[in-house]
């Protein structure tokens, strides 16, 4: 389907609650500034198989037809004819974010906070899990030769991990504990090591999960328990397991018991970086972390990262290649199969499929 030039574009559409769809996807025309991609790697996010479940992540809501997808890289089939920095058959990772470069944010350099944002397979914005589609040029970023198509589209996820060490301000001082250590939480660990942490401990309540992240150099793995009751003896042994004061806390989980557990056990004159979004609304013990002098970041997407990211890639101070843990063709029978295995979890970290 879709695979020769001139053949029908095609791409998996959510239609409804747990139903998926390969069918026509009709591009539009190419602006001078805009590229056309042929998709080659896309990997499932936790927000893909969200809006398969529900048909909404936090306040954005499917109402229509929507292609869904968003980590992705490929190789460029045609160029608009302003465009000079790429060229055909260049292979690239996309930046899924279209922000308006006209309001205050933007121009503060904040783009990612843009009202106005057009971003893959955000409600009513289609996404990239097809064969081919439209993006501007300057959100298409030239792969390293040393780099495979996987990787840069692992380049999206990654993201997030060095937007947070960077709003965190990660350097070689900073002991870092991350709580959750499913797909944000790993890439999370990478990103703090890569900006020169120099000790960093890693929770879970999943085995398998801590196992990974031992793999991928965690220096200590913390089993916690799901009950809020149990903070304090979280914090405890924790605190224990850096064996120091814990100078910034990333929660990519973003839930009531592992905020809690976040502002506890980070140092006074800390920082506590909010990076997952698991509960819209939490009660957390706010007022002690105040009164230690703990600061609390939000972050949302991320802004300038790629390039950061290709180097780390290139460089060898990031491997991502571990996390990719299943890989699936573009059939219909392949991308139900490939959302299945992403929503149960267990030994699946990302699912990836090639194009």
């Amino acid at each position: 389907m879709g695979k020769g030039g001139s053949d029908e574009n095609m791409a998996a559409w959510l239609l409804g609650v747990n139903t998926l769809k390969i069918q026509p996807f009709n591009l539009p025309a190419l602006g001078p500034h805009d590229v056309r991609v042929r998709m080659k790697a896309v990997g499932i996010c936790g927000s893909d198989v969200h809006y398969l479940k529900t048909m909404r992540c936090a306040d954005f809501v499917v109402k229509e037809p929507m292609v869904i997808g968003h980590e992705c890289a490929g190789i460029i089939e045609e160029v608009g004819g302003e465009v000079k920095t790429l060229v055909p058959g260049d292979r690239v990772a996309l930046e899924p974010g279209i922000s308006c470069w006209r309001c205050d944010l933007c121009k503060e350099g904040r783009y990612n906070l843009c009202p106005e944002m057009k971003f893959f397979a955000t409600p009513p914005v289609h996404g990239s899990l097809a064969n081919q589609v439209v993006h501007p040029a300057d959100l298409c970023f030239k792969l390293p030769d040393n780099i495979s198509l996987e990787e840069g589209a692992m380049c999206e996820p990654l993201s997030v991990g060095v937007h947070a060490c960077r709003r965190a301000n990660v350097g070689p001082e900073t002991n870092i504990l991350v709580l959750g250590a499913g797909p944000i939480g790993l890439v999370t660990l990478l990103a703090a090591r890569a900006f020169g942490a120099p000790r960093i401990v890693i929770v879970d309540v999943d085995d398998y999960r801590l196992s990974v992240a031992k793999k991928l150099g965690a220096d200590d793995i913390v089993k916690v328990s799901i009950n809020l009751q149990d903070v304090a003896t979280d914090i405890e042994n924790i605190q224990k397991a850096m064996g120091g004061g814990i100078d910034v806390s990333f929660d990519c989980a973003g839930f009531n018991k592992t905020m809690s557990t976040a502002l506890g056990a980070t140092h006074p004159g800390g920082k506590v970086c909010l990076v997952g979004m698991g509960h819209h609304e939490m009660t957390v013990p706010l007022t002690p972390a105040a009164a230690r002098e703990v600061d609390v970041i939000g972050i949302f997407r991320y802004k300038n990262t790629w390039p950061l990211c290709l180097e780390f890639l290139r460089s060898g101070k990031i491997d991502v290649k571990p996390l990719i843990t299943h890989r699936f063709g573009f059939s219909q029978k392949e991308v139900e199969e490939a959302f299945e295995t992403s929503a149960r979890g267990g030994d699946a970290i990302k699912v990836m499929f090639n194009l």
